[in-house]
């Protein structure tokens, strides 16, 4: 790229020393960077800068770049800020870390850097953190409580042994929160799958099913398996066994007592899929593309009877992803849903 330049009274021997200092630096840059002029005219700007919309004209798009310049030049050192950006002929926003200084006495150096990722990751975690707090906080808090309640309540062993239960529950509901939320950081961590190994999914389904056999036959659910087809993967067996579980565990916690959960291993055009249905409640139309949230939960107050974390279906949709699947819901209220772990067949058969 050649250098741009308003020569007006600058000598040719300068800008030609300058066109050499400024090639250097602005082709090394990683990010968007651009050099300006005493008036703001673009002189180089970097293959990043003009991909990420902020030249045009030899003039930056945006004004605010251009006040972070400006009042560069009235300092000494650099002046860094963040700002959000709009980009693209969608205008799409962004946000970025700008950095403006004085590059020998008339020449601008702006470096921009892509910070919206890092923005999303920072808003995820915080919110994350602040979830995680609140969560802990109701099942902590109702431990103290029970237990200055065991305390004070002497010589009525029926209301020792009432407080008593209640507080093992909560403690329990603490303990699977816990689990659960390691079981998230595990499973958000293992991208890749470095130690994937050869996994039966029919194998998977079973141990799954038996997984889940005490609290179906506390809920009187029947859980019914259909896994007929050996397909195997490769990928992680202890986690494909957890999101499975998980599937079935929500499947009887929301389905209706005597009712059925069915189970079922098929493959469909060099996929197998997994499908876990129940005959519950349903999910309504406008919470289904929230249900992989974190903590999310349709029915609080259900998932508080049963001391659901709302973590279950975040872990299985990073399940999937680990393994190059997805996750599909198909629900009608009053009828029930079916949620369906689609896998790649990565080892065929004979």
């Amino acid at each position: 790229m050649g250098l741009w330049s308003s020569r007006g009274k600058t000598s040719e021997t300068e800008v030609d020393a300058f066109e050499q200092v400024a090639s250097q630096v602005v082709d090394v840059i990683a990010t968007a960077g651009v050099v300006l002029d005493e008036n703001n005219n673009v002189l180089r700007a970097s293959p990043g800068a003009v991909q990420f919309g902020l030249v045009q004209n030899r003039r930056l798009i945006h004004s605010s770049l251009v006040k972070l310049c400006d009042r560069a030049r009235n300092q000494t050192g650099a002046v860094v800020e963040e700002m959000l950006l709009e980009t693209g002929l969608q205008r799409e926003p962004v946000w970025v870390q700008a950095r403006a200084a004085r590059f020998g006495e008339k020449y601008m150096m702006l470096l921009v850097d892509d910070r919206t990722e890092a923005k999303k990751l920072e808003d995820t975690r915080r919110d994350f953190v602040a979830n995680v707090s609140h969560e802990l906080k109701t099942p902590i808090g109702a431990i103290g409580l029970l237990a200055e309640a065991i305390q004070g309540a002497g010589d009525d062993p029926k209301m020792i042994e009432k407080f008593s239960n209640s507080l093992i529950r909560e403690s329990q509901r603490l303990a699977n929160l816990v689990q659960e939320l390691m079981q998230l950081s595990r499973v958000q961590s293992a991208a890749g799958l470095e130690n994937a190994r050869e996994v039966d999914l029919a194998a998977v389904v079973t141990d799954a099913i038996e997984r889940n056999q005490v609290l179906a036959e506390k809920r009187n659910i029947r859980v019914q398996g259909a896994t007929s087809d050996s397909l195997k993967i490769l990928g992680d067996y202890e986690m494909l066994a957890t999101a499975v579980r998980n599937l079935i565990e929500n499947a009887i916690v929301y389905s209706e007592p005597g009712t059925q959960v069915g189970v079922g291993l098929k493959e469909v055009d060099g996929v197998a899929e997994i499908s876990v249905s129940d005959s519950g409640i349903g999910i309504p139309e406008s919470e289904q593309e929230r249900i992989f949230e974190r903590f999310y939960r349709v029915d609080p107050s259900r998932s508080r009877e049963t001391g659901g974390t709302g973590l279950g279906l975040a872990i299985v949709k990073h399940i999937a992803a680990n393994h190059g699947g997805q996750i599909k819901l198909f629900s009608k209220q009053g009828v029930g849903s079916t949620f369906t772990l689609r896998l790649p067949i990565t080892i065929q058969e004979g």
